[in-house]
């Protein structure tokens, strides 16, 4: 009699939790990620599936943020670190076999987007939603077609959102032969 009493709070709390995260998914908007030492926010319609950080096969004379090509779930995928690419202006980053670690992730883009590609972030931050933000920031004149909103967070801390369609869609995304 204890084991189906105990069986049943359990389903009932597995209920309640199951519950609780549909709902946490239903109001999210965004994945937050941080790449290149910058906090990103990729629409969750635009975003595919996550994947860790596994062996990647480089590709020979391609830009340096077209790491190579990676065999996940059965397909080739187009591995393009995030943080390289987005930042071709500032900074060199270190190597990919230098910054890869255990939080080291890779965000695939949306099957509707039609792109075998997935992007190559530092680490996952977790989802958010329009409500977590208390400002929003004008976009920056110069920024690229792939760069919405910035949007500050009640720490203060600025998050740039990112369109994954328009970043999918640009020549510089399209163009990896160096």
């Amino acid at each position: 009699m204890a084991n189906r009493q105990s069986l049943k709070e359990l389903q009932e709390r597995l209920a309640r939790r199951l519950s609780a995260a549909r709902s946490e998914v239903a109001t999210a908007s965004w994945l937050a990620v941080e790449a290149g030492g910058q906090r990103y926010l990729m629409p969750l319609v635009q975003s595919g599936e996550i994947f860790p950080w596994t062996t990647v096969q480089e590709v020979p004379y391609t830009k340096p943020w077209y790491v190579g090509v990676a065999s996940l779930r059965g397909g080739l995928q187009g591995v393009i670190d995030l943080g390289v690419l987005l930042h071709r202006s500032g900074p060199v980053l270190a190597p990919v076999s230098e910054r890869v670690s255990s939080d080291s992730r890779m965000v695939s883009l949306h099957t509707a987007l039609g792109i075998n590609a997935v992007l190559l972030i530092d680490r996952l931050l977790g989802l958010r939603n329009p409500a977590m933000f208390n400002a929003v920031d004008e976009r920056l004149p110069d920024a690229p077609a792939c760069f919405g909103h910035r949007l500050i967070d009640a720490k203060g801390q600025a998050w740039q959102e990112l369109d994954l369609q328009a970043l999918s869609t640009e020549p510089e995304f399209m163009a990896i032969a160096a």
